[in-house]
């Protein structure tokens, strides 16, 4: 261990930062394509049917392991067909901008206690920073492909990530108040003490309303209404093929991937043993922080999937008024109830 510590200390500046990059951003690639494999497979088994089941390897053949991998390899190969009077560098900037806020955001994620590639202090800033450029990706998708079908479903999708954009932003207000610290590792630490510590318990109306909104602001079932063929074909990205279809169905599934994450950290405590504080707490002692901040968010990440095989989708309407009539006046209210707890000391939610 000291000779590999030796090593590393002794690598370039530069050289760190690269292969750190990419020990987060492979499992995090990984993670994704095998994501719409457990999507598929799950919502198989909800609806009493098997799901992929012949692509794979040796043993693996069965279990269809192998066709995520089938699916990029033939995305790969087929043709990007650009429309004739497209604006091409915006058509092709627009998924690159989609998938790169989704990625970056992972620079401030810490994983652990001190487990994090840029330690700043004003975490959750950048987080509400990046997450907010994504809706351009979407608008310049629609415009770019000079379709009037791609142009609707743009315009639609930007509205709704735009309702619920404000409501998740409220409700990460409402962490902000309680943990007093604009920094992810300290908003962690803040909820240290077991189980009813998280802030979930206090903060429970936003939670709930931060979720559901990070289910509607990537466009998932049951709001994805960017995506409802019998209506406006297939969304913004109607005209894409290929690997620029690819990019877009790629950033989607990270959205949902750092969404899940997000919630488990702000909410469930993030790396945090649920256990601590309680006679148990010895013995998971030996469960790294990882572990529980994964075990959270893969509960997250099946309950996207979950929503999908269960609701049917809404209305355009009826997502709307949630968002903007139900949603916001309810992150306000709570914004001022969480803030008169905590200039009162509240000793059951701010002890």
């Amino acid at each position: 261990m000291e000779i590999l510590i030796a090593l590393w200390d002794a690598l370039p500046l530069v050289v760190q930062i690269v292969l750190q990059i990419v020990a987060i951003m492979g499992p995090v690639l990984i993670l994704v394509a095998y994501y719409t494999y457990a999507e598929r497979k799950i919502i198989g088994h909800m609806q009493v049917r098997m799901g992929p089941n012949r692509v794979g390897f040796f043993g693996f053949r069965l279990m269809g392991l192998g066709q995520p991998i089938a699916d990029a390899v033939k995305l790969m190969f087929k043709e990007i067909i650009i429309p004739s009077g497209a604006n091409k560098f915006l058509f092709l900037s627009a998924p690159v901008l989609a998938i790169a806020t989704a990625l970056a955001a992972w620079a401030v994620f810490p994983f652990d206690a001190g487990l994090v590639l840029a330690d700043i202090n004003a975490g959750l800033l950048y987080i509400l920073a990046l997450t907010s450029l994504g809706v351009y990706g979407v608008i310049i998708a629609g415009w770019a492909s000079n379709s009037k079908y791609a142009l609707l479903g743009a315009m639609r999708s930007a509205a709704q990530i735009v309702a619920y954009e404000i409501a998740m932003g409220f409700a990460l207000v409402g962490v902000l108040i309680a943990s007093g610290s604009l920094d992810l590792g300290a908003i962690v630490e803040a909820q240290s003490g077991g189980l009813i510590h998280w802030f979930w318990l206090p903060l429970l109306p936003l939670f709930l309303i931060y979720f559901i909104s990070g289910v509607a602001e990537t466009n998932r079932a049951p709001f994805d209404v960017a995506e409802g063929e019998s209506e406006i074909v297939a969304g913004f990205h109607v005209e894409y093929s290929g690997m620029t279809f690819a990019v877009f169905f790629m950033a989607e599934y990270a959205n949902m991937i750092l969404i899940a994450a997000l919630t488990a950290l702000m909410f469930l405590g993030g790396w945090l043993s649920p256990f601590q504080g309680t006679a148990l707490e010895s013995w998971f002692a030996w469960v790294p922080g990882i572990i529980w901040l994964l075990a959270k968010t893969f509960f997250f990440m099946f309950c996207f999937l979950w929503f999908r095989a269960t609701f049917p989708r809404y209305r355009y309407d009826q997502i709307m008024r949630l968002g903007w009539k139900v949603f916001i006046p309810i992150t306000i209210v709570w914004i001022v109830v969480v803030a008169l707890m905590k200039v009162y000391e509240a000793p059951i939610w701010f002890s």
